[in-house]
């Protein structure tokens, strides 16, 4: 892209001004862009370790045994798909953000401000500030007029009231040369900062695209890639609406301007329109420092979909969802230690050590008990089934069933006697 020339010495300075800046904020963002993602700059060794990293990090998710979803799967193509496209693809780059960043907000403001009937809406918004400027300074130079003669031309008080003295014009002749000149200087302010500021904003951060979608791919890094897209949408959001607001003050000035110079031209005075002017200038140059800060906090608004920030931590969200139903169930199974008192837990490890001890003869005597609160009926349970008397051997080869051994318990005897 050649060199944006410097300000013509027979344009206007508004015009000149503007029709750099607009060049400069042009020739940043598509050359800024080109040279990022030239093959072997540092930009494209960032995305390739990117998107290494990502493959990677998906690969040993389903190594570990979280294979994605679907959802997951198409999710993690798309992403893919996208910052390989915008990143190293100039055409599609500049079909999707450049021409929406640059050309977006005057086709929409032609859309509405030509209805309306707002001066440069059609296109021509610089060639009429640069106009309105040349009013202002060709008003500069016929200067207010004689004031004093305007106030002498002037009808007299009402009845009651005194009358305005002479000296009044004398007065305030110094300070209407002093308020046609600052309210020229607060009209270029307000015209060339707002449009500067929104141009080379958006020119710079077109330049860094590639860079910020890179960051796309992961979720720690989205909220950069979240915030370049916020500052996109506000420069482009703050360039539209100071051309409606500009159109809004030439549809004012315009005429007003013409009349004034009228005026001028036919020697009356021009008695405080200065000051008039220039507080007119003022108020739309704080107007738009309000229209700027409202599209800001517009555009800050602007969050990314959900299943764009929850698609990569589902694997993670799984594992945690698993542990937590693992924890519950453990909780649920085990009763607290709270729960039991001091001698119920003394008498289980007592009877433990016990098991221990006798070996598998007793284990296999010993019967399922359910756990007391007490801890005396919990040792005297366990020493009644330790007292119990092992079962009896098998028998060896040749040896029957029968009993050739008295029964331990009273009722047995009994009857082994009768």
């Amino acid at each position: 892209m050649a060199a944006c020339p410097s300000i013509p010495p027979d344009e206007g300075f508004l015009r000149g001004v503007l029709d750099f800046v607009d060049c400069q904020a042009q020739s940043i963002g598509a050359e800024g862009y080109r040279a990022l993602s030239a093959p072997g700059s540092t930009l494209s060794l960032v995305l390739l370790g990117f998107l290494t990293l990502f493959v990677a990090l998906f690969g040993y998710r389903m190594l570990l045994g979280h294979v994605p979803g679907v959802r997951d799967g198409v999710l993690a193509l798309v992403k893919i798909g996208i910052v390989l496209a915008l990143a190293t693809g100039w055409t599609a780059y500049r079909t999707l953000i450049y021409d929406v960043a640059f050309h977006g907000p005057a086709e929409l403001a032609a859309e509405i401000g030509q209805p309306a009937g707002l001066p440069g809406a059609g296109g021509a918004l610089v060639a009429r500030l640069d106009y309105a400027d040349r009013a202002m300074l060709e008003l500069s130079a016929l200067g207010p007029g004689d004031v004093t003669a305007a106030i002498r031309m002037t009808p007299s008080a009402e009845p009651g009231q005194p009358a305005l003295p002479n000296a009044i014009g004398r007065i305030t002749l110094g300070n209407d040369w002093l308020a046609l000149d600052r309210a020229r200087m607060t009209f270029l302010t307000g015209a060339i900062a707002s449009l500067a500021a929104v141009r080379l904003i958006a020119g710079l951060m077109l330049a860094l695209g590639p860079f910020f979608i890179a960051f796309l791919l992961f979720d720690g890094t989205r909220g950069l890639f979240e915030g370049w897209l916020r500052v996109l949408a506000g420069a482009a959001m703050g360039a539209l609406g100071s051309g409606i607001l500009l159109g809004v003050e030439l549809a004012m000035l315009e005429p007003w301007l013409a009349d004034l110079i009228a005026r001028r031209t036919a020697g009356l005075g021009l008695p405080g329109v200065a000051v008039e002017l220039y507080a007119v200038t003022l108020v739309f140059a704080l107007a738009l420092l309000a229209m700027l800060i409202a599209t800001a906090r517009v555009a800050y608004g602007f969050r990314l979909p959900p299943a764009w920030r929850e698609a990569p931590a589902s694997a993670a969200a799984a594992i945690r969802g698993d542990q937590v139903r693992i924890g519950s169930t453990i909780r649920e199974t085990l009763p607290a230690a709270a729960d039991r008192s001091r001698a119920a837990i003394v008498a289980d490890a007592v009877a433990s050590t016990q098991r221990r001890e006798a070996g598998p003869a007793y284990a296999g005597g010993l019967t399922a008990v359910p756990a007391s609160s007490g801890a005396a009926s919990h040792v005297a349970r366990h020493m009644t089934v330790h007292d119990r008397a092992a079962p009896p051997p098998a028998p060896r080869l040749g040896q029957s069933y029968r009993r050739t051994s008295g029964r331990v318990s009273a009722s047995s005897g009994r009857r082994d006697r009768a």
